[in-house]
């Protein structure tokens, strides 16, 4: 069954507390959305955000169109279940390092050098964290 709301819900910040990949897509004028995986974090206060360069060109297309969107989708090994969440979103020059940190933790195992590694580089790297305010949460759940 879908449904359409302004808030996430309990269920849904559970659903998006697990290490899914999320495909987010931003408002691109007359082209069409060009979406991407990323890691993904929802707040308690029903916010999702991610980290990324202050210079892709996602953050250059949400500097001139603030609109995006995010849908996570549970993997084929299981039912059917999807989450999507469209709304404005603000570009925060603080705590994307943390977010980073707590995003690799639950993506990847830190005990691997090599993903060590690769944190550290993103570390090592500028980041800023796109905040997603929900207008809009449509779920479905067979």
């Amino acid at each position: 069954m879908s449904t359409d709301t302004s808030q996430l819900t309990a269920e849904d910040l559970e659903f998006l507390a697990r290490p899914l990949h999320g495909f987010l897509s931003v408002a691109a004028g007359p082209q069409p959305p060009q979406p991407r995986p990323v890691w993904f974090e929802a707040t308690p206060e029903g916010t999702v955000q991610l980290f990324t360069g202050p210079d892709t060109l996602k953050v250059r297309r949400l500097r001139r169109d603030p609109r995006a969107s995010i849908i996570v989708a549970a993997p084929v090994t299981e039912r059917e279940r999807w989450v999507s969440v469209a709304g404005r979103t603000t570009i925060e020059t603080d705590g994307a390092h943390d977010l980073a940190a707590r995003l690799a933790a639950r993506y990847w195992d830190l005990g691997d050098p090599v993903r060590a590694a690769d944190l550290a580089g993103i570390l090592a790297e500028e980041q800023v964290r796109i905040v997603l305010h929900p207008e809009n949460v449509r779920r479905y759940a067979y």
